[in-house]
């Protein structure tokens, strides 16, 4: 009878301990989860957006520097948009299918190198994981063309001219800052920073180019 007891409070207590356990097991996997993974991803995207907000922004704001009408201002910056969504498509296209074939020739050497079948669901699990050519190219166009609808989009319902140029620029500078924040919170990186740099790189990009186009539209070229 004593036996028995003690084995029931034996099982009493293993219960908890179990749960604990578990707990900690999945605690320590969160915390070792490596956030390198979404590298690929996270870089396609966030690169994407970003090069969409400055670029197209900053053509705006350097034919807002010498033409003061919204028309040609907002028709620069759809062209920039379709010629940057392009170009961000087709080189991360060419870019992940260079690395695919490395990868898939690093595979084949190593299968040529083994004597032995039995690794079909390595090889299988291998594959899987390989880089993606049309989906990062996809992933590209279509972050660069949110990032540039931002600028298109603030100036398009302004037909003041140095009000239009202030909403830009107010518009493109909260992008940035949100586009900085995101990419260090995904990547588990210093957020404020990581805003800080990418909201400096913005600004001297737009007031380079409103600048220089402005430098050479009074000088009568």
């Amino acid at each position: 009878m004593a036996s028995n007891q003690t084995s029931l409070n034996d099982a009493k207590f293993a219960l908890p301990i179990n749960d604990v356990e578990q707990q900690a097991t999945l605690e320590i996997e969160t915390e070792d989860f490596d956030y390198s993974k979404r590298a690929q991803w996270l870089r396609a995207a966030v690169l994407g957006a970003n090069d969409g907000l400055v670029s197209t922004a900053s053509l705006m704001m350097g034919v807002g520097a010498v033409k003061q009408d919204i028309k040609v201002m907002i028709l620069t910056g759809f062209a920039g948009l379709v010629a940057g969504a392009c170009s961000m498509a087709i080189g991360e296209f060419v870019s992940v299918h260079s690395q695919l074939d490395i990868e898939l020739a690093q595979m084949k050497r190593e299968k040529e190198r083994r004597n032995n079948g039995g690794k079909e669901e390595q090889e299988e699990g291998a594959k899987e994981s390989l880089p993606n050519p049309l989906q990062a190219a996809a992933a590209s166009a279509l972050a660069f063309s949110v990032g540039a609808l931002v600028p298109l989009l603030a100036a398009s319902f302004i037909r003041g001219y140095k009000v239009r140029l202030g909403v830009v620029v107010a518009a493109v500078t909260l992008a940035l800052m949100i586009f900085g924040w995101l990419g260090a919170v995904l990547g588990k990186a210093p957020a404020v920073r990581s805003s800080l740099r990418v909201l400096v790189g913005g600004w001297l990009a737009m007031a380079i180019t409103f600048g220089l186009t402005k430098l050479i539209g009074s000088s009568g070229l």
